[in-house]
């Protein structure tokens, strides 16, 4: 994960991802330069705190009338935000969003590797994607034996607050929750909270 977050405003690294992604969209299209002007545009920020932020993540210089090279960029905000170290995660929660999640092979390119998915009910046990689905059962011996950091939680409300617990338990930190509902987690583990029907609303307002 994030190596200098200290010194970092939340707001800078919270872009880094969308960085990434519009950097590697572009060397994708075979673009070898960007400059700070263009990623502005394209991705609706200020020039000049587009150059702030990239200044923060790499001393590389841009080169005049070209701007920076787009594969050393990519190098640096993956340095930056740990993508060069995997980080182990597991779903909680094998329903159809699990699942879905579950089976996105888009997690690597940013240095996350879903493992598996654990569920209560005997009839979801199985595998999606060539990747396993445990009963909860094994949460603990699975979390230690790989060394998981990251929890993706997708339960329904009624169970959330179960289903958290027994991950903390289990020796997760930090937890990406999908269910609609404030969740009582201990000091010094981390919660993030994505409710799809407030970020639709939200949408539908603007």
């Amino acid at each position: 994960m994030v190596n200098a977050e200290s010194a970092v405003s939340k707001a800078t690294v919270s872009r880094m991802p969308a960085y990434l992604r519009y950097l590697k969209g572009e060397a994708g299209k075979g673009i070898e330069y960007v400059s700070s002007a263009a990623i502005a545009k394209d991705m609706g920020l200020s020039a000049v705190c587009v150059r702030k932020d990239l200044a923060l993540v790499s001393s590389r210089p841009g080169k005049p009338r070209f701007g920076f090279e787009v594969r050393l960029l990519i190098e640096d905000i993956e340095k930056f935000l740990g993508y060069h170290r995997w980080t182990n995660a597991v779903i909680v929660g094998a329903g159809g969003l699990g699942r879905a999640i579950l089976s996105y092979e888009g997690f690597d390119n940013y240095g996350i590797h879903v493992i598996a998915a654990f569920d209560n009910s005997p009839a979801k046990v199985g595998a999606v994607g060539g990747k396993p689905i445990y009963p909860m059962e094994r949460l603990g011996d699975v979390v230690k034996r790989s060394d998981v950091k990251v929890c993706i939680l997708t339960v329904p409300r009624s169970a959330a607050q179960e289903a958290c617990d027994q991950v903390i338990s289990a020796g997760i930190n930090a937890i990406l929750s999908f269910a609609p509902v404030h969740l009582r987690v201990p000091e010094g583990v981390k919660i993030k909270y994505e409710d799809l029907a407030v970020s639709l609303a939200e949408l539908c307002g603007a």
